[in-house]
């Protein structure tokens, strides 16, 4: 009887446990919820506050454009799941009146199988035909028909299927950095950087050495191009920032902000990503399968002086062999191509 007892104690005495680690586990993920949450809110009112946003509208139509494009004959196959294409853009313009321009055009690929990741970086004055309009430097295909020309361009021009896009204004980039890393984020700035625009609206005064950079200088880092190199160093300059900022992603601190980094970016970056897919899909992914490198090249790899009719300065060059470089860089198997390589070692000037 006694021993009956002490069985019917102990058996109570587990389930109390249970049932307080079931509290314990309950309480937890309800305040990981509502953490998660509230820091994605927190991130949306503060890219709200700070004027960011785009047109919900304009945002539908962009994704609906870049959806119906014509995509030529000899474009690569979308490629197996495992390998994503993502054209980015940097844009001076919310869309709100005035012509978007760009400086920045790359195409990020992540394998998410292989946790790895390629970044090439066209170069703005690149001499390419553009679907319906004719040669024209590169980014005259973003001013006049947005996103979808210019996918539609490098498709054409490269044979690269892009799967996703995303547009970046500055202001975005900016209150991104500052929520990623507070701090600063760490730069060895190679020379004295100084430039101050006839309007007043830009102004670039950075100092040489190792320092952390905020949101602020580091778009005029990367921006920076009045020196003797200028695009050249400019691309230089904008793959070192954002190999800068994935280490400062994969930090346990900034994996914290997360949420709230996120919630900002839906106020400053037009994509075709959903938030799951940019939060649950390539950021699960990437957070835990993070690139110990990221595979740089500049597109084009060779050039020559060009100058058009009407007395334009742009970037010749070798279709067919810029179209090759771009195919043996994005669909090499090896951990980076000779010419990828090459560029990983190189530093402005």
């Amino acid at each position: 009887m006694a021993e009956t007892r002490r069985i019917i104690r102990r058996r109570r005495k587990r389930k109390r446990k249970r049932r307080i680690l079931s509290s314990i586990v309950v309480i937890l993920f309800l305040s990981m919820v509502a953490y998660t949450t509230s820091q994605y809110i927190a991130g949306q009112d503060l890219g709200s506050e700070a004027g960011g946003g785009f047109d919900k509208d304009k945002t539908e139509k962009t994704k609906e454009e870049f959806e119906e494009r014509d995509q030529p004959e000899n474009s690569e196959e979308k490629q197996e799941d495992e390998k994503v294409n993502v054209l980015l853009v940097g844009s001076d313009s919310r869309g709100e009146g005035d012509t978007a321009r760009t400086d920045t055009i790359m195409v990020a690929q992540y394998d998410t199988e292989k946790g790895t990741m390629k970044l090439a970086s066209i170069m703005r004055d690149l001499w390419v035909d553009i679907p319906g309009i004719g040669y024209n430097r590169i980014n005259a295909s973003y001013s006049e028909g947005g996103i979808a020309l210019l996918t539609e361009t490098i498709e054409k021009n490269f044979g690269l299927h892009i799967d996703d896009y995303a547009v970046v204004n500055f202001d975005g980039f900016k209150e991104v950095v500052d929520i990623v890393a507070p701090d600063g984020v760490e730069i060895d700035v190679e020379k004295r950087l100084y430039y101050q625009d006839n309007a007043g609206t830009v102004s670039i005064n950075i100092p040489p050495g190792v320092q952390k950079l905020n949101g602020e200088e580091l778009l005029g880092y990367a921006r920076f191009r009045n020196d003797a190199k200028g695009d050249f160093n400019r691309v230089l300059r904008q793959q070192k920032v954002i190999s800068a900022l994935k280490e400062e992603l994969v930090s346990m601190t900034s994996v914290t902000k997360l949420p709230k980094t996120v919630g900002a970016l839906t106020q400053y970056v037009n994509t075709s990503m959903s938030t799951n897919e940019m939060v649950l899909n390539y950021g699960r992914k990437f957070l835990l399968d993070t690139p110990q490198n990221i595979e740089t090249i500049r597109i084009p790899a060779e050039w020559h002086p060009m100058t058009t009719q009407a007395g334009a300065e742009v970037l010749g060059h070798d279709e067919k062999q810029t179209r090759e470089t771009v195919q043996e860089f994005f669909n090499s198997e090896q951990d980076s191509s000779q010419t990828a390589e090459k560029n990983n070692n190189e530093e402005p000037s």
